[in-house]
């Protein structure tokens, strides 16, 4: 490196220095969990990223001692341009990396199981809560089919209950996300998918899709609020229902138009199988809303 360039060197280095401090202090949601997937989750992180570190470390400390130590100015280094092999070092270059990979991929193995987001948590007394979620331009649409209640834009459940959230999309292909709980699921067109997750404690936690979807993209959230009790949903659902709006087939029409930064919305009655008719009609209109539940049977049949 030329003498020239060492102010523009040590400025970039300091710069990369103050970024690293600035985002040390960030808050995130993925290294916070409030529910066990999300625990799961970051725990893998931690142990993939140590184990790197494993290999990294030493790379970078010892490219500083051998830099240091065979600088131009050091007259005492030995210097052997003619040297090319050791069997020591291959054996450490080679093997630690490999042990690595194969704890990693051990890993890897186990935790791909009993993370899958189709898996039903066990160990809870409480009965899970069913959620149907639906894609749209730009906005999230959340149907409960128990309480035959939908809602734009905010989820609640009980926390440390069990939540099976179906999900789909009625444009491009979104990713379903709440970091807090952990596991993003894909919603496509035209397919069901499910993601299994639960709060721990009780607290509002954002949402939002991790796939770019167009120009909303960046609007298209949501908060997942996490009751205190069973009690407290009931509560919530009793004022859901006191809307005013009910989504039938022309609301939902309209629902399903573009629009950014949509706000929060209740709908006190939702028309039945609602979800299902979304999914069918990129199939050839095989099910309309209400219809029962064959349809449902003939897509599970063909996935």
């Amino acid at each position: 490196m030329r003498k020239s360039s060492y102010p523009d060197f040590f400025k970039k280095l300091a710069l990369l220095a103050g970024t690293a401090a600035l985002l040390s202090g960030c808050d995130s949601a993925i290294l916070d969990p409030k529910g066990p997937i999300g625990v799961e989750q970051r725990n893998l992180i931690v142990i993939a990223v140590l184990l790197m570190l494993i290999v990294v470390i030493p790379a970078i400390v010892m490219t500083v001692l051998f830099a240091w130590k065979y600088r131009a100015s050091n007259k005492d280094a030995t210097y052997s341009p003619n040297w090319s092999h050791s069997n020591k070092i291959e054996a450490v270059v080679w093997g630690i990396p490999c042990v690595i990979i194969l704890v990693l991929a051990t890993i890897t193995w186990k935790t791909s199981h009993s993370l899958d987001p189709f898996k039903a948590l066990e160990g809870y007394d409480e009965e899970p809560l069913t959620i149907e979620v639906v894609a749209l331009d730009w906005k999230w649409l959340f149907i409960y089919p128990e309480q035959q209640i939908a809602t734009v834009n905010e989820v609640a459940f009980p926390a440390n209950v069990p939540i099976e959230f179906q999900v789909t999309s009625d444009t491009v292909m979104n990713s379903f996300f709440i970091p807090h709980l952990g596991s993003q699921i894909y919603a496509m067109a035209g397919m069901q998918t499910e993601v299994n997750l639960l709060a721990s404690e009780p607290g509002d936690y954002p949402g939002i899709s991790a796939q770019y979807s167009g120009s909303g993209f960046s609007g298209m959230k949501f908060n997942a609020r996490a009751l205190d009790s069973r009690e407290q949903f009931q509560a919530w659902v009793n004022q859901v229902q006191q809307s005013p709006k009910q989504l039938n087939q022309s609301a939902y029409d309209k629902l399903a138009k573009p629009s950014e930064d949509a706000p929060v919305e209740y709908y006190s009655t939702v028309i039945p199988n609602l979800f299902t008719s979304i999914i069918h009609k990129y199939m050839g209109g095989a099910m309309q809303a209400g219809s029962g539940h064959e349809g449902m049977q003939h897509h599970g049949a063909e996935e």
